[in-house]
């Protein structure tokens, strides 16, 4: 039984789906006026994983991830561009899909533009009006809060300091200074639709509440997003979507912490936000993604060059050890018959902890104890029977990829992802592969003369450059010392 942290009763509830077998997940997805940063990376990650458990656990999941290409930020970014804030938008869908595929981000059941979906969000607000929780102001239509009385149960806010602490803008007809656009008025220059209410665009939450509807229903499972977007985003998803349909609109809320940059909040007026693209530059897109797994979805992570190191390190230890299975047990024929342990015990770790509110470092755990028995097979086998010990390195080289569709992880040929981290270092840190190929070389022949003062010389002299060569039964290869 899978359990979630429920941030709309703020406690870890058996996930129990509306229908049984079946689960329907809404997350909100990026705002497409620029490159994403690292912040809403670690969010699409975080989802990616709990729609590839939910798979992996036998359910029929639909995902929706809906793309928001009409947005003031978008249109004022194609001010600068002189871009249309449509083309805009669409350029930046394009390098987000770019980007996620880099991380290994898979591709939800359905992406949603706002631009596409006009016609059903002017239905909803049409709803709205009707039903006399919203009004329309000189071409602006706005949700009355006052009419919804049970605003604000997400995010528990105290509904008076919210009144005292919000403002009407300029521009704004407001009744009350907590309503919020459903419909904004067209402006010259801005892309506008037609509607009851005159040309115009939708606000910013009314998109969400109007897609979810058309993919997944008027009350569906499961809704994620950035704990950012708890208040005013999701909350005012629920009042609009409830007041409207008359019925409760999710059934359980997630919501991914912060990341930190060196112990500071990202933030755009703090100027230290750090893009995916940029990140992706600098780091092997798996390195990155283990590290935005690295901590529970719900709390907050620091991001710092050393953690990336850590977590490219990290990545290596696991790709060696693949390689090492792979040459040693790999499509080799052992026969039927004992293996040493339980391999499936690690299923039983892995499972129980992503059951548990998707527990990814509880997961990461049982990996780590999977792959401390590989080595140990591979190096000081506690069995003698070598058929034992290449049936058991088979079986737990299933459990791997087993693991791996869920965490999106370790699915590359381990010797194509060693030699990429390799050629990374060799130019990070100036290596010159011609000279190191050529005392690899040197170190051959002093081996094949015997002479085995020479070769330690030139392993050491390697190794003074940063070089650290293994001989295996394919012959000697090397990597550069991160």
């Amino acid at each position: 039984m899978i359990t979630v942290h429920n941030t709309l009763t703020g406690q870890k509830e058996p996930f129990t789906p509306k229908e049984p077998g079946k689960v329907r997940m809404y997350v909100c997805g990026p705002t497409v006026y620029s490159y994403i940063h690292i912040g809403n990376a670690r969010t699409f990650t975080a989802f990616d994983v709990v729609a590839r458990y939910l798979r992996y656990r036998g359910f029929d999941l639909t995902y929706v991830r809906n793309f928001t290409d009409v947005d003031d930020k978008i249109i004022n970014a194609a001010k600068e561009t002189g871009e249309e804030p449509v083309q805009l938008a669409q350029r930046y869908i394009d390098a987000f899909r770019e980007d996620a595929k880099a991380l290994h981000l898979i591709e939800p059941d359905v992406s949603p533009k706002v631009s596409d979906h006009i016609p059903e969000i002017v239905a909803l607000i049409q709803k709205l009006v009707d039903r006399g929780v919203a009004y329309e102001s000189q071409g602006d239509v706005y949700f009355q809060v006052s009419k919804y009385p049970q605003y604000a149960k997400l995010s528990k806010r105290n509904l008076d300091e919210l009144r005292a602490g919000e403002r009407v803008q300029p521009g704004e007809q407001k009744r009350e200074p907590l309503d919020f656009a459903l419909w904004k008025a067209a402006k010259p220059g801005e892309p506008a639709w037609d509607s009851p209410w005159g040309k115009g665009r939708p606000g910013w939450h009314i998109e969400c509440s109007a897609m979810s509807a058309k993919y997944l229903g008027e009350d569906f499972d499961l809704h994620g997003g950035g704990l950012d977007l708890i208040f005013p985003h999701h909350e005012n998803e629920i009042a609009q979507s409830e007041a409207a349909t008359q019925k409760p609109f999710c059934r359980y809320w997630m919501h991914c912490g912060f990341l930190d940059l060196e112990g500071a909040k990202m933030s755009k007026s703090l100027g230290n936000v750090v893009r995916l693209r940029d990140a992706l530059q600098r780091v092997d897109p798996e390195a990155l993604r283990f590290f935005f797994l690295s901590t529970h979805y719900r709390n907050p992570l620091s991001f710092s060059e050393k953690s990336l190191a850590d977590a490219e390190t990290r990545m290596e230890y696991f790709y060696e050890t693949l390689r090492r299975v792979d040459e040693r047990a790999g499509g080799k024929d052992f026969g039927k018959g004992p293996l040493h342990g339980d391999p499936e015990q690690f299923v039983r770790d892995f499972e129980r902890a992503m059951d548990d509110d998707f527990n990814v470092p509880g997961a990461f755990a049982a990996l780590s104890g999977l792959f401390a028995l590989m080595n140990e097979l591979l190096d000081k086998p506690p069995v003698k029977d070598k058929a034992v010990i290449g049936r058991t390195l088979q079986a737990l080289r299933e459990v791997t990829r087993k693991f791996a569709t869920v965490l999106g992880l370790l699915e590359d040929d381990p010797h194509d992802w060693l030699m990429r981290r390799r050629e990374r270092l060799i130019a990070q840190k100036g290596i010159d592969r011609a000279k190191v190929e050529a005392l690899i070389a040197e170190r051959a022949a002093a081996r094949a003369a015997k002479n085995f003062e020479e070769a330690d010389r030139v392993r050491e002299t390697l190794k003074a450059m940063g070089v650290e060569i293994m001989d295996t039964p394919a012959g000697t290869t090397w990597k550069v010392q991160a």
